[in-house]
């Protein structure tokens, strides 16, 4: 059993210990906001928060996991009160087909954590979740209006 803490509860898990904290998520607990994208950690659309820090869900194994807490898209919202980078995405518009658009909310709300105000450059050096509807300028405007919330 693995035992951690999932949006903000106590859980275990009896999985092999291989198995990729994505399908954790998905499989086990029935968390199924988190998407499964490439597999391979490059397009951001499993991102959850580990320790508050935005991690690739499909790079961690259940092993992992052991003591951490996991914050998913269906934990961001506080009380039933949506945070600010959720409310800029609805109020800007940003979805098309929305696959993509959990983990990029939960990559966006880390970058806010760590720099309240970033500045374009910020945004690109640090956002790596790939959009292929892409609707990156919506994203930006909606980092902007999150940031000034």
């Amino acid at each position: 059993m693995i035992k951690f803490r999932v949006n903000g509860v106590d859980r275990e898990v009896d999985v092999d210990p291989a198995t990729p904290l994505l399908w954790v998520l998905r499989d086990s607990l029935h968390l199924t906001g988190t998407k499964f994208g490439c597999g391979i950690g490059q397009c951001g659309a499993c991102t959850v928060h580990i320790d508050g820090e935005a991690t690739r869900s499909c790079q961690m194994t259940a092993a992992d996991l052991a003591g951490k807490s996991v914050t998913t898209i269906e934990g961001l919202a506080d009380r039933g009160q949506l945070n600010k980078v959720q409310v800029a995405w609805l109020e800007g518009d940003v979805p098309q087909c929305g696959y993509c658009q959990s983990g990029m909310i939960m990559a966006v709300s880390a970058l806010l954590k760590s720099n309240p105000k970033p500045s374009d450059e910020d945004i690109d050096a640090t956002l790596t979740n790939i959009c292929r509807c892409g609707t990156y300028n919506q994203i930006r405007a909606a980092i902007h209006a999150a940031a000034n919330a």
